[in-house]
């Protein structure tokens, strides 16, 4: 009989992976009673600190992986550098301790910020994005909505783009504890998709790489998030300039409230057959 309250012998870890999963030593309980040890892979959680210069602008809890890109992201979506700011390069410090959880943002010469913007400085959890803002309205100041009315996407292309969103998901898969974000073309062509145990990280990590690719505006895209649609993700989609945010779960009041005042079309509970749509339906094609 096997022992399962010996001293260290519940939960095990080994080292990170490079690609944010780490192995874990569980306790299951089978559907007869029985217990066994397994394997399981999690999802791994640890601080990014990002720097401009020798400035901490902010910490977030994130999966490892793509840190240039969730700077980059974090950055354009908090109105710190603007989308034609060019990054010069990213680097690691050389004698910290930690250095691979340390991300340095080097600008061009003469690049201006705005660090008066934002008050998310300080640790951010990968459940809230949000945690320390003062003044909504001072964000929505940042962004102007979106002007372009041309993009349009079919129902049955809006339909395909959870599946084609889970196609692209290798981490859920293998951990079921980790959240997407896609961006797609109108017709479900896709951009990029990242993975993160923070929803906003991944959003910010899949504009970041746009960003850095130069391919801002994404004024005709649409970006599919697997999580809930909150306030903070309408934001990020704005500062990328996408007109079309799609979610498989609930907005937020303040999601809908700021979609509809930044000209941007929100789509939620998209789940085939059926979905909601919250704001600017003119963007989708009704008809069949």
């Amino acid at each position: 009989m096997t022992d399962f309250h010996q001293t260290n012998d519940i939960i095990g870890s080994g080292s990170m992976k490079a690609d944010g999963i780490g192995p874990g030593q569980i306790i299951r309980r089978r559907a007869d009673g029985s217990l066994e040890y397994q394997r399981d892979e999690l999802t791994i959680e640890e601080p990014l600190e990002i720097r401009l210069g020798d400035k901490n602008i902010a910490t977030t809890m994130r999966t490892p992986g793509h840190d240039e890109e969730l700077a980059a992201g974090f950055l354009l979506s908090e109105a710190i550098v603007q989308s034609k700011d060019p990054i010069k390069a990213f680097s690691r410090p050389e004698t910290a301790r930690n250095r691979e959880n340390i991300i340095l943002v080097h600008l061009a010469g003469g690049t201006k910020i705005k660090l008066n913007s934002v008050q998310r400085f300080g640790t951010i959890s990968s459940s809230c994005g949000l945690c320390g803002k003062e003044s909504i309205d001072a964000i929505r100041q940042n962004f102007a909505p979106i002007q372009s009315k041309s993009s349009r996407i079919s129902i049955e292309t809006l339909l395909s783009l959870p599946q084609v969103l889970r196609e692209h998901q290798s981490d859920f898969v293998r951990t079921g504890g980790i959240h997407a974000a896609g961006i797609f073309d109108t017709g479900g062509g896709p951009l990029v998709v990242r993975e993160d145990i923070g929803r906003h990280n991944a959003v910010d990590k899949a504009i970041g790489r746009a960003f850095l690719d130069k391919k801002l505006p994404l004024d005709h895209h649409i970006l599919v998030v697997s999580g809930r649609a909150s306030f903070e993700i309408m934001q990020k989609a704005l500062a990328g300039g996408v007109p079309i945010v799609a979610s498989v779960s609930a907005p937020s009041s303040l999601a809908m409230e700021f979609a509809r005042e930044s000209n941007q079309t929100l789509v939620g509970f998209l789940r085939p057959p059926s979905f909601n749509i919250y704001s600017h339906v003119e963007r989708v094609v009704l008809e069949l």
